[in-house]
């Protein structure tokens, strides 16, 4: 009985004890937000801009690594038709499209999952 009034009366002298122990923690959450999530948001809002911004005659890349121009966009902008070759054009859904040609890398095409 000794031993547990004991060791409460010392954690209740050292009431900022509690805090410093916690401290790394929010330090680690908080690299990790500016390292990891922070970047990520980033480029979703990037990539979510140049797709609303598809327009006909864009050269795009999809997910699956298929080069083509937009020459349309059907069901109210939702689907982009693609021109592969001179007889062959894709209708791929708007979110398909990794990139504009210009600017893919291959961690665009790359497909997480999910």
């Amino acid at each position: 009985m000794d031993i547990i009034y004991a060791s409460t009366q010392s954690g209740s002298a050292g009431g900022s004890g509690g805090m410093l122990s916690i401290l790394p923690f929010i330090l680690i959450m908080l690299i990790l937000y500016f390292l990891m999530i922070s970047p990520q948001s980033k480029r979703q809002k990037e990539k979510r801009l140049m797709i609303e911004a598809l327009k006909t005659g864009d050269r795009v890349v999809t997910i699956g690594g298929i080069h083509g121009t937009v020459v349309g966009l059907k069901n109210q902008g939702k689907i982009v038709v693609i021109k592969v070759d001179k007889n062959t054009n894709l209708t791929v859904i708007k979110s398909a499209v990794a990139g504009l040609a210009e600017s893919v890398t291959e961690e665009d095409t790359r497909i997480e999952a999910r």
